[in-house]
């Protein structure tokens, strides 16, 4: 279900209601669609058929959820594999030798495919589904390392091939990201599923921060320890089974700490816990970003030709947008009952700003790109520069463009389906920057 407007525009059509009940449970969204039929019937309180589904529905969310599955022993030992594989991987750079024509190490290349890989037979066995595509996305995933590893040889001699591998490095995860969100959104890829498994992605980064955290002090401590007596140089090997197989550890760790694998995205939690958390956080900051770039577009006049002329100014705009995309995202509810009436026009209101401030700021820095484009030809760099660019202008006008026309009642399903076509853009431009930069330069 998108939100609550499907329900009420069913009206008294009971077999409808009853259509799109078990099409809910199919695709794992009951308790979707119970809040859904709750927030009609707090709407039209005289409508017996929405008080008989209230009712019939009451405590759904307790009823349906699915029992706390204990999956930790399986995800520590898939996770202590993955640590072993990242482990080994820390130490072929010096095998490879001249067929990796560049300085990047090639684990910072492989990490994230490697990852998913292992998250994807961990939520496969953990939800006993065993589909083709577990063998499919993985086999995939991992033909694009290939590719990355040998596509330098094809590139003209004149430019780095330091700049293909670091768009490689900056790209594969989002790619690897997308394998994993693939095989979830299996055949249930509505706009407000894709949206729960994007802020559920968002909640497993934030953990596997966390737990990077945490494994950063104990190694710290570790090495300190040793320190104090006469350990001051620990041998490679060692320092490598900290920070690489360290690193192993915690994607699978992370997706098991937040993500249910006996569920669908839509049939998650995110109104407690973690959730919750960066919900409230995400819309704190909202206000203040909104400060900030009122602020700065004042400024802007002042300091004009900065990112014309400084290269660092143009990559601290882009990474701005993207963050900016990330708190939009973040900030907007899975469902419209998790806010009261009130709360939901001012996020609205406060979103709207945000993004517009943030056209501004894009076209600025599109001035700016294609300047220095115009002086000094196409690059690897600036060509995906540009790409992203515009897809995250594009994103931010289509949500202003829908937000013009969208009723109050329907506003987050449209909000939902800007960043569910969003996801798929993005997932086609990474696809494209990978396979075609090594053709195109």
């Amino acid at each position: 279900m998108n939100d609550q407007v499907v329900i009420s525009q069913m009206g008294d059509d009971a077999q409808q209601l009853e259509v799109s009940y078990q099409a809910a449970r199919q695709t794992g969204a009951t308790a979707a669609f119970a809040a859904e039929i709750d927030a009609a019937y707090q709407a039209a309180p005289s409508n017996l058929l929405y008080a008989a589904w209230h009712y019939r529905l009451a405590g759904l969310s307790e009823i349906t959820k699915p029992p706390s599955a204990n999956h930790w022993k399986m995800a520590i030992g898939l996770s202590v594999l993955c640590g072993f594989v990242f482990w080994l991987l820390s130490g072929v750079d010096k095998l490879l030798g001249a067929t990796w024509r560049h300085d990047m190490p090639f684990l910072a290349v492989a990490w994230a495919p490697i990852a998913a890989g292992f998250v994807l037979v961990f939520l496969a066995l953990a939800s006993r589904q065993r589909t083709k595509r577990l063998f499919v996305l993985p086999l995939g995933l991992l033909g694009l390392v290939v590719y990355g590893w040998l596509a330098p040889v094809l590139l003209h001699p004149q430019i780095s091939a330091d700049d293909y591998s670091t768009l490689l490095a900056l790209h594969l995860p989002l790619l690897a990201w997308i394998g994993v969100g693939l095989y979830v959104l299996w055949g249930a890829a509505q706009a407000d599923n894709c949206f729960a498994f994007l802020i559920k992605s968002l909640e497993v980064i934030i953990t596997g921060g966390l737990f990077a955290a945490a494994g950063g002090v104990f190694t710290a401590i570790v090495i300190g320890m040793f320190a104090v007596i006469g350990f001051k140089d620990l041998p490679e090997p060692v320092l490598r089974l900290f920070f690489a197989g360290g690193g192993g550890l915690i994607p699978v760790l992370a997706v098991n700490a937040v993500y249910r694998p006996d569920a669908g995205p839509l049939a998650q939690s995110f109104t407690e816990g973690l959730s919750k958390l960066i919900a409230i956080l995400m819309r704190l900051l909202l206000p203040l970003t909104l400060l900030v770039l009122l602020v700065y577009v004042g400024f802007i006049p002042f300091h004009f030709f900065e990112p014309f002329r400084d290269r660092d100014v143009l990559i601290v705009y882009n990474g701005m947008l993207f963050a900016i995309m990330g708190l939009l995202i973040g900030a907007t509810p899975v469902r419209a009952t998790e806010l009261s009436l009130p709360q939901s026009v001012w996020l609205r209101r406060a979103m709207l700003a945000v993004a517009g401030l943030a056209v501004l700021v894009s076209l600025y820095a599109m001035a700016a790109i294609l300047y220095r484009t115009w002086q000094g030809g196409f690059t690897p760099n600036r060509l995906t520069v540009i790409g992203w660019n515009l897809i995250n202008m594009a994103l931010l006008l289509l949500l202003l463009l829908r937000q013009r026309t969208a009723k109050p009642e329907n506003w987050l399903a449209r909000v939902h389906e800007t960043v569910s076509s969003g996801a798929r853009v993005y997932a086609l431009w990474g696809l494209m920057v990978v396979l075609l930069l090594p053709w195109l330069f």
